[in-house]
């Protein structure tokens, strides 16, 4: 099964579809699952895709998921599996966590019998930045399927090959983006007088931006600001009359995430009054802070570990990365937890062009469903 598995991975890497087109992908996932013999959903808030595997006996139902997007982004591989598609890859893993849900599912087929309730093995669109987990809640994924615990794992580099980690409560940040337009005047690159020069403001609303962190929230209240892209001016000797920017917001709690707009707006406006310019903030709203369940984090703590031994099961801290996992979390209680993937060869972080995964590591992730949702449909660990 592992060469299947190994097969099904590198063939979505070298076929990598962007958010909300992962029709091929989408199609591969729903005729593996017929041929398990699974109830099969599709079109599930875009092409979301949901197998259905009804145990011999009564009993809750939990979800595992797995998303299936790929970045708008190049990549800089040389292996046989590299994309086919130009500016598109999959460097967070999405092909593993599709192969690897798809191998649990295949073991968990031939175990029905010991299983009391539902698995619903959920494939999920548009993660990188879609919110495709809300799209499949909103097309009545949890009430459609009866879901009562939601379950879910991400590969990575940050951790050695087949070594987990997780906690409780905030695990990954929430995430919100804006866009910032400092309106100035434009003029003569000679004649800075006669002009209201928005690149300097730019660059003063940049480095004010810091003090958020720095001076208005609690040193120990984790909270990023990032400011990813400028864009202004055409030439030399040209000052523009505007100056656009592109920040990020992260943050681990909802206090602190609810009053970060109005600080930017705050800042910016008055960084810009001060140079006689003006600016415009439009705020991007996107992912909550990902929140494991105490008690399902404990739950899938003692199963990995009775899997994998305590010593690969680690307690991490929290990662300002983001995650629409967090969706599912806020609806049914949930665990979300990390597999390590790095070797002497595979280094690169998540959504490096040179990402890569040591596939051994999929042993593990087909390993670590299999054996949470076995303990999850069991009347001996039920809750």
């Amino acid at each position: 099964m592992f060469a299947a598995t190994v097969a099904i991975r590198r063939d979505l890497h070298a076929h990598p579809e962007l958010a909300f087109a992962e029709h091929r992908t989408a199609g591969i996932v729903a005729e593996r699952l017929r041929a398990l013999g699974l109830e099969t959903h599709t079109g599930i808030g875009g092409t979301g895709v949901v197998g259905l595997l009804s145990g011999a006996h009564p009993g809750p139902t939990i979800m595992l998921r797995a998303d299936m997007d790929a970045l708008p982004m190049p990549e800089e591989n040389d292996v046989a599996y590299v994309s086919q598609t130009p500016g598109v890859t999959h460097a967070c893993g999405h092909d593993a966590h599709v192969a690897m849900l798809l191998g649990a599912a295949q073991l968990l087929c031939a175990s029905a019998n010991e299983i009391h309730g539902r698995i619903a093995f959920v494939f999920q669109p548009a993660e990188e930045g879609g919110g495709g987990a809300l799209a499949m809640i909103e097309d009545g994924l949890i009430e459609r399927f009866a879901i009562e615990r939601a379950y879910g794992l991400h590969i990575g580099t940050v951790l050695p090959s087949g070594v987990f980690g997780l906690r409780a409560g905030p695990l990954m940040a929430s995430v919100d983006s804006f866009d910032l337009v400092v309106e100035g005047m434009g003029g003569h690159g000679a004649m800075p007088q006669f002009s209201v020069d928005p690149v300097v403001v730019a660059a003063e609303v940049v480095g004010s931006l810091q003090r958020v962190v720095s001076r208005e929230i609690d040193p120990v209240e984790p909270a990023v600001v990032t400011i990813g892209a400028i864009n202004g001016g055409t030439t030399y000797n040209v000052i523009p009359p505007r100056v656009a920017m592109k920040g990020t917001v992260r943050s681990l709690s909802d206090v602190t995430r609810n009053s970060m707009e109005g600080r930017i707006r705050r800042i910016a406006e008055h960084t810009c009054a001060a140079a006689n310019a003006s600016c415009r903030l439009e705020w991007h709203p996107s992912y909550p802070v990902t929140s494991n369940d105490p008690v399902e984090t404990a739950f899938v703590r003692a199963a990995l570990a009775a899997e994998f031994g305590d010593a690969r099961v680690l307690e991490i801290p929290p990662i300002m990365g983001s995650e629409d996992f967090s969706y599912y979390a806020q609806r049914v209680p949930a665990c979300f937890w990390f597999l390590g993937a790095a070797d002497a060869t595979h280094r690169f972080p998540n959504h490096h062009p040179a990402f890569d995964i040591d596939e051994q590591a999929m042993v593990a992730g087909i390993a670590a469903h299999t054996a949470v949702a076995l303990a999850a449909t069991s009347p001996a660990t039920r809750r």
